[in-house]
């Protein structure tokens, strides 16, 4: 289901779907100017500190520490990635049977010999499952329940919508984007079953075997569904923290030599004049500064969607934390 917030709306695009490298340029980028204004409101005041402290390696040199320190951050990172592929064989036999025990539960939901391989396309297989069997729950509370028809039948329609743009929008994502993930947490199973649970416990003893079958039915769609985007959501997460690793190391090495190379061969004296109206000091000084802030820009950007991501995901099962989601 889509937010019409805009400001709910704006928030998600920082805080999961925007691409993290766009962000941590728009971050950079909005820091740079900051710095630029601040810096061109007083520039005599920051001309009269460099020319004091004999150049600018007082306001760099913690830069190089703080960089240098964040190469630990990205071991550290590393090891809790990479910490869930590491153990006895008989732990990864543990784990290979219960993947392949997942497997055949999967199979016999979707009625099929083999179950798809990409992420994508088991969570697609399982939605369009439980598309299937909320329909099924329709058909049977149409033709055989009187009393709590409209509830069931609404309830239904709402699952197949749900399901279906679910379904389209996991088709031909690729795992590893986090398209994959946006689209499996768009479809809110917990709430489902919630609503499945209640709408028998309400009728009781008013359903058909039918309709009772087909209730049931969904249900074990639906908790199906669970531990599969679960599942997936952490392979994500591993693989996120993987590409954080990999990032904060190709911009901590250039951000390093940049600060340092600022920090040992630029003063006051070396740059005399203005560009566009702002002291080339200030321009300097402040481009320094967004370069020593990458590497954090980025474990921030990463950090942020992963937390985000958490958060939203807390609790597995019929359990529902957001206000916005409770019935």
């Amino acid at each position: 289901m889509t937010d019409s917030n805009p400001i709910r709306e704006a928030g998600s695009w920082l805080f999961v779907r925007a691409n993290r490298w766009l962000l941590t340029g728009v971050v950079l980028l909005v820091a740079f100017l900051a710095f630029v204004v601040v810096g061109q409101l007083r520039p005599e005041a920051l001309r009269r500190i460099v020319e004091d402290h004999g150049g600018v390696a007082f306001l760099f040199t913690a830069f190089v520490g703080a960089i240098v320190t964040g190469t630990s951050i990205v071991v550290t990172v590393a090891q809790l990635a990479l910490s869930q592929e590491l153990g006895a064989v008989g732990d990864q036999r543990e784990r290979m049977r219960g993947a392949v025990e997942f497997r055949r539960d999967v199979e016999a939901l979707l009625e099929d010999e083999v179950a798809p391989a990409e992420p994508a396309a088991v969570l697609a297989g399982l939605v369009g499952a439980v598309e299937a069997r909320a329909r099924r729950l329709a058909d049977a509370a149409s033709v055989e329940d009187v009393a709590g028809r409209e509830a069931i039948t609404a309830y239904a329609g709402a699952v197949v919508d749900d399901a279906r743009t679910t379904g389209a929008g996991l088709e031909g994502a690729q795992f590893g984007t986090y398209e994959v993930t946006r689209h499996a947490l768009a479809f809110d199973y917990s709430r489902r079953i919630v609503d499945a649970r209640r709408l028998r416990a309400d009728h009781g003893d008013a359903l058909s075997p039918a309709t009772e079958a087909a209730i049931e039915g969904l249900i074990e769609a639906l908790t199906l569904y669970g531990p599969a985007r679960e599942h997936f959501k952490t392979l994500y997460f591993q693989w996120a923290l993987i590409d954080l690793s990999r990032a904060l190391l190709f911009v901590s090495v250039p951000a390093l030599v940049v600060v340092g190379a600022l920090a040992t061969t630029v003063d006051a004296a070396a740059l005399p004049g203005s560009t566009l109206g702002v002291d080339d000091l200030v321009w300097v000084i402040s481009a320094g500064f967004a370069v020593g802030l990458a590497p954090f820009v980025v474990f921030f950007a990463y950090v942020l969607r992963i937390t985000t991501v958490a958060k939203r995901t807390l609790s597995m099962g019929p359990f529902v934390l957001h206000d916005r989601e409770r019935g």
